[in-house]
């Protein structure tokens, strides 16, 4: 069972900037593929960014703002995220893929472990 501890979140301006992380202390991190996602009231979860053996990938609607990276000796993942907009306001969920994962990394349902979420609001 995979444990993963976000933080990071919070309010910030359009236009600024925020860095997302997500631990996961005394695991085998390297073992895994990684992905964000998000989920704005009312709306469904919504993928955001993966991390795997491909390497980086990010949706059309963040990509050229959001960065995903990770660091295997820190075991974290992160997730950069700049120019921000107010349609960026939702819960961010870090995910880890399971030892069987099979699908699509864009896919929910790729994942066997989650964070618990952290709250990311654009706003002036």
């Amino acid at each position: 069972q995979l444990q993963l501890v976000e933080s990071g979140g919070g309010l910030v301006q359009p236009g600024g900037s925020l860095g997302l992380s997500c631990a996961a202390p005394g695991s085998s991190f390297a073992s895994y593929a990684f992905g964000w996602f998000r989920q704005a009231p009312g709306k469904e979860r919504e993928f955001v960014a993966t991390i795997n053996w491909s390497g980086p990938s990010a949706a059309g609607s963040v990509k050229g703002r959001f960065t995903i990276s990770r660091d295997n000796a820190e075991n974290t993942v992160y997730l950069q995220m700049n120019s921000l907009k107010p349609e960026d306001t939702a819960v961010y969920y870090c995910a880890a893929e399971g030892p069987n994962g099979s699908g699509s990394y864009y896919n929910e349902r790729r994942y066997d472990y989650w964070g618990q979420g952290t709250q990311v609001t654009v706003s002036s």
